[in-house]
């Protein structure tokens, strides 16, 4: 029976699991950051994640102190896995966290890893690190496992407790442990499988795939706008069949979709394969922002519009709607290509914190949409439910006529579901509407 849990790492994954365990058991969340820790003890998620009342009602005990790590018999690490400037996995932070479970690792204890790695990572590098940390002996004094995390930041409708929770151990006794562990609070229920490698496998192709069915979306919207065809109806007339797999085209950041490939891609050079499909879908969505801000400059030329110190409003700089997650935003890409191309670029994204962008990005964000007015063209790249209000009349007066707008988010399909303007602009003769 498992004493009391420790959480590893409190962001996007990590704090709404430990809320979760917490309804069952006694959870320690620790965290290196003590801004972090503060806020969560004020009943503060900055990711929004989780409700302040959820965490003001929670039995969880928030710490920085490493040492409190000791007193719990089964540790689960969530800590981030991102890519480096050429990238390479970076295993900076998974290695950091295996050097903190390590020297407060109790006898006896479960270990089991949550973040995202190429298949054999955890057994390649996390374990040396306990062992020598510790001073304790793999499988005689301490086991470990793997249970790849499956969070969506923003959606509240898969939450964690709904999502099959894979799981895998490094020995019949782990894994029974960790299935009994994650089966007593996941109610979508609990896959065992086979070994580690199997379990982090699973998750680095989890990402890849749809990584790859958007690259084909992208392409696809490529070749239909240089045709002259409307990629939308197309895929509208597409997904009729019913086996016609439902992805569109569009923008991938974040910390998942974009990060994962290269995982995968890096383990199967260092075998001697390489995955060329996987290297040419990243190719194709890491080259997406740089066509819109090409697109955006030719239909401003096209409009006559004059492009020495034309303004561009880009509303939403988050990696995807309604979170405030700036990590790998690809709309920065774009502002970036845009400024490139000589523009005045303005950002307005009500969801994002000013000082986290203009610490990552370097950019002010202007904290109404009519502050710089008028622009020149203005691009609504995150769908945003926030962006609904405003009305046909507002982006009327904030842009210069011809009015061009630019449709990166799809927020007109978001319009089907939710009354706004949006829907108007293609029938709207005063408009100049393109969409990826």
């Amino acid at each position: 029976m498992v004493e009391k849990i420790c959480v590893v790492g409190l962001g996007y994954v990590g704090l709404p699991l430990a809320c979760l365990l917490a309804t069952k058991y006694k959870v320690i969340g620790y965290d290196k950051n003590k801004q972090r820790i503060k806020e969560l003890k004020k009943g503060i998620d900055s990711t929004k994640e989780v409700l302040p009342e959820t965490l003001k009602n929670s039995n969880l005990e928030f710490t920085n102190n490493e040492k409190k790590i000791s007193e719990c018999d089964f540790i689960i690490v969530a800590v981030p896995t991102p890519v480096d400037k050429v990238k390479n996995p970076d295993f900076s932070y998974l290695r950091d966290a295996s050097r903190i479970v390590g020297r407060n690792l109790k006898k006896g204890a479960i270990v089991v890893y949550e973040s995202t790695v190429y298949p054999g990572a955890t057994e390649e590098i996390c374990v040396p690190i306990l062992e020598k940390e510790s001073g304790l002996k793999w499988k005689r004094d301490f086991l470990v496992g793997y249970s790849p995390e499956r969070v969506n930041p923003g959606d509240k409708e898969h939450t964690i407790e709904k999502i099959v929770k894979v799981v895998a151990g490094d020995t019949e006794y782990s894994l029974e442990r960790i299935a009994e562990v994650y089966g007593s609070v996941i109610s979508a229920g609990i896959y065992k499988a086979p070994s580690i490698k199997v379990a982090e496998a699973a998750k680095v192709i989890e990402n890849t795939q749809r990584d790859i069915n958007i690259a084909l979306m992208n392409e696809l919207a490529i070749i239909f706008d240089k045709m002259g065809i409307d990629t939308r109806e197309v895929l509208k007339a597409a997904y009729t069949k019913w086996n016609f797999l439902r992805f569109e085209p569009g923008l991938v950041g974040g910390h998942c979709i974009p990060v994962d490939p290269y995982y995968l891609a890096y383990k199967s050079m260092e075998i001697g394969h390489v995955p060329e499909l996987i290297l040419a879908g990243r190719n194709i969505n890491e080259s997406i922002p740089s066509y819109i801000a090409y697109k955006t400059l030719k239909l401003m030329i096209k409009a006559e519009k004059t492009i020495a110190n034309a303004k561009v409003l880009v509303m939403g700089i988050t990696f995807k709607e309604n979170v405030p997650d700036i990590r790998n935003s690809k709309s920065y890409d774009l502002v970036k290509e845009l400024k490139e191309l000589g523009l005045k670029v303005f950002v307005y994204d009500p969801i994002a914190y000013q000082e986290e962008v203009k610490k990552e990005y370097g950019i002010e964000l202007i904290r109404d949409i009519e502050e710089y007015a008028p622009y020149d063209c203005v691009i609504v790249s995150v769908k945003h439910n926030e962006f609904i209000k405003f009305s046909k009349e507002v982006f009327k007066k904030i842009i210069k006529a011809p009015y061009l707008f630019i449709d990166v988010s799809k927020i007109i399909n978001v319009s089907n579901k939710i009354k706004s303007c949006f829907e108007e602009f293609k029938q709207d003769k005063d408009f100049i509407y393109w969409a990826l």
